[in-house]
Order: structure tokens, then C-alpha cells, then sequence
């Protein structure tokens, strides 16, 4: 592969010894490595059962590794923050997820990419549609500015 794109979404509702969720993301992105492009990190309401509010952003990285070894790279820096196994939906140090390769679509016993919801997260859509307007879902060749539009607004 020659210095492929990802689109990779970060998020974090729980401090860590980087700070806040919105310091961690920062401190998560300088470990990255690649970025080309961040977004703004916004705040969301969380998914599931949680009470925090998560700090999210999207960052464009360039890479040279295969899906699969991207991902064991995120999973590391994770750990790292202080992710550990446990539920689904709950608080969470740091959450690093593959959204978006430019190889298409990718496919394995560990990972799938395009990430299976990020055409039903806004706070993935939005910040993608501001960096990459133009770039297609495999799946759907719809454009990002294109998904980000079907979605129904945000609910008080």
C-alpha cells in the first residue's frame, strides 16, 4: 500500500491522566501519527446507557499499514489511554474506530470497514462532511455531505 487514507473517528467522556476527554483526544491525535486533517472536537450526547457527554472529532490520517494493522495500532494506543474491555455503550477513555480506507471497502474477522453505523452518527458525519465533502461510502457511493444531509436532526 502506498500511504493510504483513513478516516478515523476519536471520542472520549471520561478524563484520563491526559486531562479531559477533549485533552485526551489532542493527546490521542499527537500519538496518531499521519494526520493530515482534524475537525473541531464537538460535544455529543452519548450513545446508550452512559450520562456523559463525549468530546468527538474525525481526523484524516495517511498510512501505510493495512486496515487490520491500523487497527492493532489503535487498540494499543487505547490500552494506552486506559481503555479496558467491559460494556458496550459505557463510559470510555478513548475510543479510536477505522470509519473510512481509501482502498474501499475492507473486510475481516476483526474489523469492517466502512465502520457499520457511521452513516446513523452525526457526530461522525458532520465533522467528515466539513474535511472530506466529496469522499464516497463504498457501499452506498453516497457522498458524505450527501449521508450527513439524510439524517434527521439532533433530538433535545
Amino acid at each position: 500500500m502506498d500511504g493510504a487514507s483513513y478516516a478515523i473517528a476519536l471520542g472520549s467522556n471520561r478524563r484520563t491522566r491526559y486531562g479531559s476527554p477533549r485533552a485526551t483526544l489532542n493527546a490521542a491525535l499527537a500519538m496518531l501519527g499521519g494526520v493530515e486533517r482534524v475537525s473541531p472536537i464537538i460535544e455529543t450526547p452519548p450513545l446508550g446507557p452512559s450520562r456523559r457527554r463525549f468530546a468527538n472529532a474525525v481526523a484524516l490520517v495517511r498510512s501505510d499499514e493495512t486496515p487490520d494493522a491500523l487497527l492493532t495500532r489503535l487498540k494499543a494506543i487505547e490500552r494506552d489511554f486506559g481503555r479496558r474491555a467491559g460494556r458496550r455503550w459505557g463510559e470510555r477513555a478513548l475510543d479510536l474506530d477505522i470509519v473510512l480506507w481509501s482502498g474501499g471497502a475492507w473486510a475481516s474477522s476483526r474489523l469492517t470497514v466502512p465502520h457499520r453505523a457511521f452513516r446513523e452518527r452525526r457526530f461522525v458525519l458532520g465533522p467528515l462532511a466539513v474535511l472530506a465533502p466529496g469522499w464516497r461510502d463504498p457501499i452506498s457511493r453516497r457522498t458524505m455531505r450527501q449521508l450527513l444531509a439524510r439524517l434527521a436532526p439532533y433530538r433535545a
